[in-house]
């Protein structure tokens, strides 16, 4: 078969379905064979495949914010390994290069496979998941006082660290030499290996069937296909400018907010996210990369167009992002990075705040936005074994014009991720979850009101730990929409001996607090905005609401019925 010539849409149905299968696959054998939590629970990562060229042929999502990051890390792959002899079959690259390779933070380790069919490159096989620690000034990894990237961990620049089946075993001695639980990490190593070998054999097993020039055509044509659904939600996207500006609260050195913005710009078949004039690069660890302003650009994208359709490149070649170098959006080496969520959902935050009032049957009010990651390292106080929980929470989601938003989901970085269950936290941390409970706190009015967030308690059980957590929008909370106020704050406190009659500790972002047994780390999401004006809520559902619990009289007098003294 020619290069010119079409598949029959039979077969490249069927070939398409089996690629997104594949992805499938690997993301359930990464899940089933990986060694921590953050992955086998949480499912902090993401498994693709790529085409020879490095374009996104199929993804398997937990973490929605790797969408734009696997392509770049082949890329960068095929840069820096040229000619016959640097990419081999049986290879393996490592990569968790925050500049280059499709990084994000150093926490996030990514592992590339090539496959080859009748002698000749086809595709790449890849995965990339969050390690529970590489090294760096913090157990864990992220912290929120970083002042350049080597506090921040273990830095691996895309290397080979398979060569033609052979592992390197110096690479891995470093590796293992520098993290503080090896045998987990490099227990997900091999789970990361074994996910990309799966694929591997799957896609030798498509071209058997099928013919490896049918594949390949098929990889191409299903490029095509994903340009074309994309192009042809076009026409219900609103046309023309469209801005948004907001605050990020702090870099977590300096105490000043920093200015973001974007400018939006959409036509019958292009659109551009301009973020020229956002703040320069920052000090502290909030900077993002290019790759992860891309990758963030592209998730909310494919939620405006169509999100039904699986994931690839073709989908994003209609889309087109601005931004120039060594911005808090584009940082440059050796800026810190590893909060870097807290300015990347900005970029996606932005654009949907650009655009809510304009596409309202997609676009809900703005959400939690921060991942609220926590980092909690102590000693077990059973085993005496050195545990490190590391883990995402869940918070509100703001309200649709039509009803009123999700309560306890995670951030839109997060996609599918889940709760590390309680159970588990309790018995493998040696701690005690005292609530895990939707709060009352005020917070996104409405017509619809925002989805609530959510408080959750864990007591110290051992002599003593350390604890880190970042809790974005602590000073600028989730904004409404259409009149709806805006939600209630994420934040941390310190509740010394398990006590709230003192003076608690109340933090947006803290790295290595000092906790003795019997204290309470108390932590707290947003409620998301809220939809339209509050006086016009049904009173129905506030009494509803009322009986639920999700508000309070005094809020009910305040917000929704001013100057009545009835509930």
């Amino acid at each position: 078969m020619t290069t010119q010539e079409r598949l029959d849409p039979y077969t490249l149905e069927i070939i398409k379905n089996a690629l997104t299968a594949i992805g499938d696959e690997m993301f359930n054998v990464l899940q089933r064979v990986s060694m921590s939590p953050i992955i086998y629970e949480a499912l902090d990562y993401s498994v693709g495949i790529t085409d020879r060229h490095g374009d996104l042929i199929a993804q398997g999502n937990g973490t929605t914010v790797f969408l734009g990051m696997i392509d770049s890390l082949v890329r960068d792959i095929l840069k820096k390994f040229p000619g016959p002899d640097g990419i081999r079959p049986g290879d393996v690259f490592l990569s968790n290069d925050p500049y280059e390779g499709g990084g994000t933070h150093l926490s996030d380790v990514a592992l590339a496979k090539p496959v080859f069919a009748d002698g000749e490159l086809i595709a790449f096989t890849v995965n990339k998941a969050h390690w529970v620690d590489v090294g760096g000034k913090a157990p864990g990894s992220f912290t929120t006082d970083a002042r350049e990237i080597y506090q921040e961990g273990l830095q691996l620049p895309t290397v080979k660290v398979i060569a033609g089946g052979q592992p390197n075993q110096a690479v891995l001695d470093i590796l293992r030499a520098n993290i503080r639980l090896p045998e987990d990490s490099m227990g997900d190593f091999w789970a990361g290996v074994a996910a990309n070998n799966v694929g591997e054999q799957r896609l030798l097993a498509l071209c058997a069937k099928y013919g490896r020039v049918q594949v390949q055509q098929a990889m191409r044509e299903l490029l095509d296909y994903g340009e074309r659904m994309t192009l042809a939600e076009f026409g219900r996207l609103p046309k023309g400018e469209f801005f948004a500006e907001d605050w990020i609260d702090d870099d977590g050195i300096r105490t000043e907010p920093l200015r973001v913005c974007v400018k939006l710009t959409i036509t019958d078949d292009s659109f551009t996210a301009d973020f020229s004039g956002s703040a320069p690069q920052a000090f502290g660890p909030i900077n993002n990369s290019r790759t992860g302003l891309v990758s963030a650009v592209r998730t909310i994208f494919k939620a405006l167009t169509n999100p039904q359709i699986p994931a690839n490149g073709g989908c994003f070649r209609a889309l087109n992002v601005v931004c120039p170098d060594e911005t808090i959006f584009t940082a440059r080496r050796p800026a810190p990075v590893s909060t870097y969520w807290e300015t990347m959902l900005y970029a996606e935050d932005l654009i949907w705040k650009a655009l809510a009032e304009h596409v309202p049957d997609r676009l809900p009010a703005g959400h939690l936005l921060s991942v609220c990651a926590i980092i909690l390292s102590g000693t077990h106080p059973v085993t005496g074994d050195p545990t490190i929980l590391v883990t995402p929470l869940v918070g509100g989601w703001g309200a649709l014009q039509d009803r009123d938003g999700q309560n306890g989901q995670f951030s839109v970085a997060d996609g599918e991720t889940y709760n590390i269950p309680v159970e588990i936290i309790e018995a493998r941390y040696g701690v005690h979850v005292e609530q895990y409970a939707l709060h009352d706190e005020e917070g996104g009015e409405g017509r619809h009101r925002g989805g609530k967030g959510v408080v959750f308690d864990v007591r110290i059980e051992g002599d003593s730990a350390e604890f880190t957590g970042s809790f974005g929008r602590n000073r600028f909370p989730p904004w409404g929409a259409a009149g709806g106020r805006a939600g209630s704050r994420n934040y941390i406190r310190l509740l010394h001996g398990g006590r709230s009659d003192g003076t608690p500790e109340t933090y947006g972002k803290a790295t290595q607090l000092r906790l003795e047994k019997g204290d309470v780390v108390r932590m707290v999401t947003a409620t998301g905005g809220g939809w339209g004006p509050a006086a016009e809520r049904d009173e129905a559902l506030l009494q509803q609401d009322l009986r639920d619990g999700y508000i309070t009289p005094e809020q009910y007098r305040r917000h929704y019925r001013p100057g009545n003294g009835q509930v």
